[in-house]
């Protein structure tokens, strides 16, 4: 019996990556897996249901929780791993606000998101876990203003919610 058995988990932005690598640990070891990302890989693993979904949108992330509590009944773990950026060279001055916009709703609103929507539905002792970066601390000014801003925002939001669903089991 795996570690994980019986546990439900969802994970975004398990397709390629980190993200497929928390995907690959926790489908061996026992867990009912879902992820997302746009668009499905090709070598998509067996055994782990996926859901295309833009989660850097309202409306993804709304069918996300949907169909993740659809697939599994219910929830165990959360683990949030989508992001990235694109940023232009050039600064801070470079950054548009569409541009701030896009890095927030990828970074930062995806887990406010999802966890608003399927927080309260994890069992006792369930899991939240936020990936976020380096960058939070150390932004390089050149390329990254934004993007370790959004990440900086997701690591106090983490502290936030972990205060306030530690209490409860979570």
């Amino acid at each position: 019996m795996g570690v994980f058995e019986g546990k439900r988990a969802l994970v975004t932005g398990g397709t390629r990556g980190l993200g497929a690598a928390v995907v690959a640990h926790l489908a061996a070891r026992g867990a009912d897996v879902v992820t997302t990302a746009r668009s499905k890989p090709e070598d998509a693993p067996d055994g782990v249901a996926f859901i295309a979904a833009d989660i850097a949108t309202a409306e993804g992330c709304a069918r996300v929780a949907a169909e993740t509590i659809s697939l599994l009944g219910g929830l165990d773990i959360i683990v949030h791993v989508a992001g990235g950026s694109s940023a232009p060279g050039g600064g801070f001055a470079a950054l548009t606000d569409d541009f701030w916009r896009s890095e927030i709703d990828l970074n930062l609103m995806p887990a406010v998101r999802l966890d608003r929507q399927l927080a309260p539905q994890l069992s006792q002792g369930g899991v939240i876990v936020h990936v976020t970066s380096i960058q939070r601390q150390l932004p390089l000014p050149e390329s990254t203003t934004a993007y370790a801003s959004a990440k900086a925002a997701l690591s106090t939001y983490s502290k936030s919610l972990s205060k306030e669903f530690a209490p409860k089991g979570v």
